[in-house]
């Protein structure tokens, strides 16, 4: 197989290569159902998430990468941490014109596409700020953020078709620096998000069967 396959079958490639923008990397990762990860926490490779059509948000991010990557892009991944009763959000970025994108795999009507029109990491990541908050009570919980991770250090590992769950990516995550986005002061004067606000929140994608 030539390197350039980096392992995938050719079915699997015909399908990541027709992912030839970031809007139809976007649009195949909306297409797919969300992981609810009903027989135990998972992170799946891009592999896996061809095979079983589902995908929560780094799983998302991984297979957006890889589409990324056969494009020409470095696969870069930004992990966006949350306060600790949050989730974190974890997005495939790139770079067109000298501006920042992402693709992101999200069930709800927040923290989805971003056109590339940022002119750096943190500007994108902010953009994700005022829609960053709990369903339940509309506290907004985005904390902080890591630069872009190059996937490629993990090509030995084989990230892209692992068969098992690829927990070294997400471990690694949490051992790098992080940005912090606000002081003390500023969290403890942070106004939660309008009662419309919240009802579009709770807007899903797919339920729970």
């Amino acid at each position: 197989m030539k390197r350039e396959d980096f392992g995938f079958s050719p079915d699997e490639l015909k399908t990541l290569k027709s992912l030839s923008t970031p809007g139809k990397i976007q649009d195949f990762l909306n297409s797919l159902k969300i992981n609810f990860e009903e027989k135990g926490d998972s992170c799946m490779s891009p592999r896996r998430v061809l095979r079983e059509k589902k995908a929560h948000c780094i799983e998302g991010a991984l297979l957006a990468a890889v589409a990324l990557r056969l494009q020409g892009h470095r696969p870069l991944i930004v992990d966006m941490m949350a306060s600790r009763d949050d989730d974190d959000h974890v997005i495939a970025v790139f770079k067109k014109e000298h501006r920042w994108g992402a693709i992101t795999k999200s069930n709800h009507a927040s923290l989805r596409y971003r056109e590339p029109v940022y002119r750096d990491i943190r500007e994108l990541v902010l953009s994700f700020f005022h829609e960053y908050f709990l369903n339940s009570n509309g506290k907004k919980t985005l904390r902080s953020f890591s630069q872009p991770v190059d996937l490629r250090r993990f090509d030995k590992r084989g990230w892209m078709t692992f068969e098992d769950d690829v927990w070294f990516i997400p471990e690694y995550l949490t051992t790098i620096p992080h940005e912090k986005i606000l002081t003390p002061n500023l969290v403890r004067g942070l106004r939660k998000v309008d009662p419309i606000e919240l009802k579009t929140g709770k807007i899903a994608d797919y339920h729970r069967e």
